[in-house]
């Protein structure tokens, strides 16, 4: 069922952000990655692309992203998300508009980022929009109460990374992605293990 306010949205379609393709259309199946503000140092982020420089342009995108996975995965910022009453929060953020703005498909809420996957109905950018203006509003109510280290009154990043699905392969590709991503960090053995993810299994902690 597609919001009452959908028909406002202008679609993009196709469009480019840097050098990486996008498309923002209804029904294209969208995995979305967005992080805390503080999870990456300017100063490494600068070094990615200072070392992606010296590749082939075709290899620089893949290169960095990687690269980044590889960082967030280390634990870096103030990993506020750890906290379960965020992490609480953020999934709750997450399902309120399943059904109505998007179909989600799987999810999975690490230290300092966050994936997700989505059948979109509605315009990409406000989707992430509202998911990190609710969040941080909460935040910034309970930032001092629960101690979660987050500096200032910005929880996230700006931008997000998002990437359309091409097929089934790369469907199935990008649910395993997101569900072994706690498993790749180290922080449990197995996906259902993760409490914050749409791979949990009560029972299995």
């Amino acid at each position: 069922m597609l919001s009452s306010d959908a028909s406002l949205v202008e679609w993009k379609d196709w469009y480019y952000s840097g050098a990486a393709p996008h498309r923002d259309v209804p029904g294209v199946y969208q995995f979305i990655t967005f992080r805390l503000a503080d999870s990456l140092p300017q100063s490494l982020l600068r070094e990615l692309r200072r070392q992606a420089r010296y590749m082939p342009v075709a290899q620089q995108g893949g290169y960095t992203r990687r690269s980044i996975e590889r960082w967030l995965d280390s634990g870096l910022g103030c990993c506020a998300l750890s906290h379960q009453e965020l992490a609480q929060t953020m999934r709750d953020v997450l399902l309120r508009q399943d059904g109505q703005r998007y179909r989600l498909i799987a999810w999975c809420i690490m230290p300092n980022h966050v994936h997700v996957l989505i059948e979109p109905h509605y315009s990409i950018a406000r989707i992430v929009q509202t998911w990190k203006s609710m969040t941080t509003r909460w935040m910034l109510l309970h930032n001092d109460r629960l101690g979660l280290g987050v500096p200032g009154r910005t929880l996230w990043m700006r931008d997000y990374w998002d990437r359309f699905i091409r097929d089934e392969r790369h469907l199935n590709t990008a649910i395993h992605y997101i569900h072994n991503n706690p498993v790749k960090a180290g922080l449990i053995e197995l996906p259902e293990q993760w409490r914050w993810s749409s791979a949990y299994c009560e029972g299995t902690a």
